[in-house]
Order: structure tokens, then C-alpha cells, then sequence
């Protein structure tokens, strides 16, 4: 009987013992600790995370604005392409002057060489 009766009272401190131990474990200031020992290991990482993202974000908006300005470029050409054609004609234009005012020197030229020619020829013959 008293062997029981020492295993009853084992038992109850036993019991009392665990029930302690799970209240001394599961107290506010306990999972308080808890919580600041997971936010220590876990914000370095949480601040890499962040800065990570930060340095994503600006590139991603210098990425954004090299697009737009990229696009407002092809825009405002395809809107020129009236000047284009307008330079284009133009430059035909002065082609077309260049060959005419070449054409006409040419001419000159010719006109001026074989009159000296024969400017030439009768002061030559003259004077024999």
C-alpha cells in the first residue's frame, strides 16, 4: 500500500512539476524573448531583403525611363518623316542646280576656250 501511496504522490509532484514547467515556458515574458530572438536572427536578413528591393526599384526606373524617352524618340521621328521628305526634296533640288551651273560652266568654258582658239589662230596667222 504504501507503494501505491508513494507512486500517487510521485505521480502528483510529477504532475505539478510538468504543469510548472509548461506555465514557466509558455509565460508572456518567455514567448516575449522568444519574439525578439527570432527578430534578431531574421531582420539582417529582412534589411538585405529590403535594400535589395530598394536597388531593384531604381533600376527598374531608370530601365522605365530610358524606355519612355526611347519611345517619345521613335514617336517624334515618325512624326519628322514630313521633314525628311522635304529635305529630300530640297537636296534634289541643289543636285539639280549643282549639274545645271556645271553644265552651264562647262559650256562657258568651251565657248571661252575656242574663242581663244581663234583669237589665237588669227593673231598667229597675222603675225606671219
Amino acid at each position: 500500500m504504501e507503494d501505491q501511496e508513494m507512486q500517487l504522490k510521485v505521480r502528483r509532484v510529477s504532475d505539478k512539476f510538468t504543469e510548472s514547467m509548461y506555465v514557466l515556458a509558455n509565460e508572456p515574458s518567455v514567448a516575449l524573448y522568444r519574439l525578439q530572438e527570432h527578430v534578431r536572427r531574421s531582420l539582417p536578413e529582412l534589411v538585405q531583403h529590403k535594400t535589395d528591393m530598394q536597388s531593384w526599384e531604381e533600376q527598374s526606373q531608370g530601365a522605365i525611363y530610358s524606355v519612355e524617352y526611347a519611345c517619345s524618340a521613335v514617336k517624334s521621328m515618325t512624326n519628322s518623316s514630313l521633314y525628311f521628305k522635304n529635305i529630300d526634296g530640297l537636296l534634289r533640288q541643289a543636285i539639280n542646280m549643282k549639274e545645271q551651273i556645271s553644265n552651264s560652266q562647262g559650256r562657258r568654258k568651251r565657248t571661252m576656250d575656242s574663242g581663244m582658239l581663234k583669237e589665237g589662230g588669227e593673231k598667229h596667222n597675222s603675225g606671219m
